[in-house]
């Protein structure tokens, strides 16, 4: 990244420790964890990324006031192989690959709900996009999509597709 403004918003992880200890927490920060509790199979395991997963959400659950207005969005960079049994939108020129898991932690999501509603990666920008009314990041961006509409028929393939969620009915 050669912008410094840019850059300058890339921050360590325990600053992010930091921020919620001291409310000073910003509306959205996307936490990746460093390799070494990435789950990657090569140089991690999954106990380590789920115990980072675990300090992490821990860290908000634990300031009652920060998690009553706060949604923690867990999720992975993909899926890990390239068979998947469910269906597969032809979303754009770059495709869609095969799904991957999405948990999301707060007090605003309905308990033990598992919901079928087509997502990808371009949801939580489309979240982030409605939850504080902001426009699209760009005409090509999937955040531009439709959310889907499915028939009782087959509640698995939206009928206005390409579609993607945008979250706000978890």
């Amino acid at each position: 990244m050669t912008d410094p403004s840019m850059r300058a918003n890339i921050r360590d992880v325990s600053d992010f420790y930091h921020d919620v200890a001291n409310d000073t927490l910003p509306a959205v920060a996307f936490i990746r964890p460093y390799e070494g509790y990435a789950g990657h199979p090569a140089d991690s395991s999954l106990s380590a990324y789920e115990d980072f997963v675990a300090s992490v959400a821990n860290a908000v659950i634990s300031r009652r006031d920060l998690f009553a207005d706060t949604a923690i969005l867990v999720t992975l960079d993909e899926g890990g192989g390239y068979y998947d049994s469910g269906y597969i939108q032809p979303l754009d020129f770059f495709g869609d690959g095969t799904r991957i898991p999405l948990l999301v932690i707060s007090p605003w999501v309905q308990a033990g709900k598992i919901d079928h509603t087509y997502y990808d990666h371009g949801s939580i920008l489309k979240f982030i996009e409605r939850n504080w009314g902001l426009p699209p990041l760009s005409g090509r961006s999937r955040d531009n999509l439709p959310n889907p509409l499915f028939s009782a028929a087959n509640p698995y393939v939206p009928v206005n597709g390409p579609a993607i969620g945008d979250l706000m009915n978890l």
